[in-house]
């Protein structure tokens, strides 16, 4: 059956998402669609013509200011926003294209908050915090009160599934408190002039039994990544929570595998699991007999 709605990179995006009925299907044809993204319609299905064919990009920094004067931070910087449940998005990229991250702060790619999003051979690019797996630390929810909207400020489960994807970054580049499954994706770090990197930060509750798994994941990197200046995670809150099983590590990630964000004590409470066993890991990564 042929989709009721395809679209070019001419027509208002934004438009045919804010209208089209929950469940539709969206093609969107080859091209590049310059624009910031927000989805609230829920079961949507984004579909492009492949991952470097059909692009969705816009370039907002943390440090960049809104009319007002204010900065935008890192929650608002994304280039697509979901903020329903049952989205997905297929074939395609999303990116914010920002860059010198040094000098211009965190730029989100892709903000998830929603139950039961999945994404399926597509790219994320950016550079610090491409992808935010929401909902947000607890903290962070009061805090925001006021500056972000509540569509960003919900407390609520939110599921995430990435399969056959390209995820690439510099600095905490996979973060939130999402329960989020990485199957069989490529996660790449990029060059960044600090010369150090962190793949996942994440932030869950310690009430949270799921946090992100990284299942036959390979672990790679832009030519040019000093080895071993790469660490898989650090825990942004005290009991983040992340699963590496069964994948292939490439030798820019360091011997120890983990950091414990600064002389923040977190390495005694966060969660972290890697199988199998590396030799030479930092003394509190855990195997996943070790939580039974």
């Amino acid at each position: 059956m042929s989709p009721l709605i395809a679209i070019g990179p001419d027509d208002n995006l934004q438009r045919v998402l804010d209208t089209a009925p929950a469940g539709e299907e969206i093609h969107l044809a080859q091209g590049d669609y310059r624009l910031k993204v927000l989805v609230t319609t829920p079961g949507l299905t984004i579909r492009g013509a492949g991952q470097d064919r059909t692009r969705i990009l816009w370039d907002d920094y943390a440090l960049r200011k809104d009319p007002a004067g204010v900065e935008l931070n890192t929650f608002r910087t994304w280039t697509m926003a979901i903020c329903a449940d049952g989205v997905a998005l297929r074939d395609l990229s999303v990116v914010n294209d920002a860059l010198h991250p040094e000098r211009k702060g965190q730029e989100v790619a892709l903000t998830v908050y929603g139950d039961g999003f999945s994404m399926e051979n597509c790219r994320l690019t950016s550079t610090q915090d491409t992808l935010f797996l929401g909902p947000l630390p607890r903290d962070l929810i009061r805090r925001y009160d006021g500056f972000l909207p509540p569509l960003l400020r919900t407390d609520c489960p939110c599921t995430q599934t990435f399969r056959h994807c390209l995820i690439e970054g510099t600095v905490d580049f996979i973060f939130g408190c999402g329960r989020a499954l990485f199957e069989d994706c490529e996660i790449r770090s990029l060059r960044d002039e600090r010369d150090i990197g962190y793949v996942a930060a994440p932030a869950h509750a310690l009430e949270q039994s799921e946090g992100f798994s990284f299942l036959r994941c390979r672990f790679t990197c832009e030519e040019g990544v000093t080895p071993g200046s790469i660490y898989l995670a650090r825990p942004w809150r005290d009991h983040g929570l992340c699963v590496f099983r069964n994948s292939t590590l490439g030798p820019h990630i360091s011997p120890l595998g983990f950091d414990p964000w600064n002389d923040s004590g977190r390495d005694k409470t966060a969660r972290f699991y890697e199988d199998p066993p590396v030799p030479g890991r930092v003394p509190w990564v855990r195997t996943l007999s070790d939580s039974r």
